[in-house]
């Protein structure tokens, strides 16, 4: 055999209570009208149960659900045309999703909020997929805003934490603490 391992293909969802070993991914695509054949193909390689994007820079009319359901996913979005936008793609059920939430502080106000937060319930597990706002520097207002976001989401998610459900929280955190962390780390200095 080679060393190599055989591996079958998963035609059937699993149960629809099945917590203890769903298996869930994220990943920025940052566009999914440009990644669209890879993510298909890459969910129909891995067999993954939960799929959770950033940055799908599409409206929610606009996002390509039939290829997704061709496949045995149902999808969550929330997005709001060419910037930011996240969803949910779920193999083993979607159900109480929430889009965005309440204490979102919004930016450059309240009144305007971005598409950077989707919570679902999928096969037992409560996930969401977060697109954290970009903090750019310090002096900076977006620097505020991603405090003022993540001091909101973190409220948000207390209660959930506090449910019996097992929770996942996933996505871009656009955190990046370590030189490893960053595509080139002399263009962030400074």
């Amino acid at each position: 055999s080679c060393g190599r391992r055989s591996v079958r293909p998963r035609t059937a969802a699993p149960p629809a209570s099945y917590a203890d070993r769903v298996r869930i991914a994220t990943w920025n695509i940052n566009s999914i009208t440009t990644r669209l054949p890879r993510v298909v193909d890459w969910l129909q390689q891995t067999g993954t149960d939960v799929l959770c994007v950033q940055e799908t820079k599409v409206a929610d009319t606009a996002f390509p659900t039939l290829p997704f359901e061709e496949i045995g996913y149902e999808v969550a979005h929330y997005g709001q045309g060419r910037w930011n936008g996240v969803a949910v793609l779920s193999r083993v059920g979607i159900e109480d999703v929430e889009r965005g939430f309440a204490a979102d502080p919004g930016f450059p106000d309240g009144d305007t909020l971005e598409a950077r937060a989707i919570g679902a319930t999928c096969g037992g597990v409560r996930v969401w997929s977060l697109y954290v706002p970009n903090g750019r520097t310090p002096d900076h207002p977006h620097y505020a805003y991603k405090l003022a976001w993540l001091a909101a989401i973190t409220v948000h998610l207390r209660s959930q934490v506090a449910a019996s459900a097992p929770l996942a929280v996933v996505g871009d955190f656009n955190v990046a603490p370590t030189d490893a962390d960053v595509w080139d780390p002399a263009a962030s200095v400074g």
